[in-house]
C-alpha cells in the first residue's frame, strides 16, 4: 500500500513540475506576445508595409493559437492534478481510519489480555490458600489418625489386661 502512494507522490509531483513549467511556458510567451504588439505598433508607425504587418499578425495569430492551447493543456493538467490529489487524499484518509481501528483493537486485546492475567493471578493465590489449608487438614488428620491409632493400641492392651484380668479373678 506504501509502494501505491510513494508511486501516486512520485506521478502528483512530475504533474506539478510539467505544470509549473508549463505555467512558466505561458508566461514567457505572454512576455514575447506583449513584446511582440510593442513591436507592432512601432512597426505599423514606422514601416507602412501591409506586407510586415501581415505577416506580424499571422505570427501573433499563431502564437495566440499557441497560447489557448497551452492554457488548455495546461487546464486539463490541473485537473488532472487535482483528481490525483483527491485520490492520494481519500487513501490517505482511508489509512488513517485503518490505522486507528487496528490500534483500536490493539488496546482492547490488551486490556483482555490484562483482565485475564488479573484473574490468572487470583486463581493463584486462592489454589495457593486452598493447598495450604489441605496441608494443614491432612495434617490434622495424621495427627488425628495417630492419636487414633495410639488410642486403639492402648484399648487393645487394656482389653487384654482387663481379659486376663477376668481370667484370673
Amino acid at each position: 500500500m506504501e509502494a501505491g502512494f510513494s508511486e501516486m507522490r512520485n506521478e502528483l509531483q512530475s504533474r506539478d513540475a510539467l505544470w509549473r513549467r508549463i505555467q512558466l511556458d505561458c508566461q514567457q510567451l505572454h512576455t514575447e506576445l506583449l513584446k511582440m504588439r510593442e513591436y507592432k505598433d512601432t512597426q505599423e508607425i514606422q514601416i507602412k508595409h501591409k506586407s510586415s504587418c501581415v505577416q506580424l499578425t499571422e505570427q501573433l495569430e499563431n502564437k495566440n493559437a499557441g497560447l489557448l492551447l497551452l492554457a488548455q493543456s495546461q487546464e486539463h493538467q490541473r485537473e488532472e492534478l487535482n483528481k490525483i490529489r483527491n485520490h492520494v487524499y481519500r487513501e490517505e484518509q482511508s489509512h488513517r481510519s485503518e490505522q486507528e481501528r487496528m490500534k483500536t483493537g490493539i488496546s482492547d486485546l490488551t486490556e483482555k489480555l490484562h483482565q485475564k492475567e488479573i484473574t490468572i493471578a487470583t486463581i493463584m493465590e486462592k489454589a495457593s490458600l486452598l493447598e495450604r489449608q489441605l496441608k494443614m487438614e491432612l495434617e490434622i488428620k495424621d495427627k488425628l489418625l495417630a492419636k487414633q491409632q495410639f488410642l486403639d493400641f492402648r484399648y487393645k492392651v487394656i482389653k487384654s489386661e482387663n481379659t486376663h484380668l477376668k481370667e484370673m479373678v
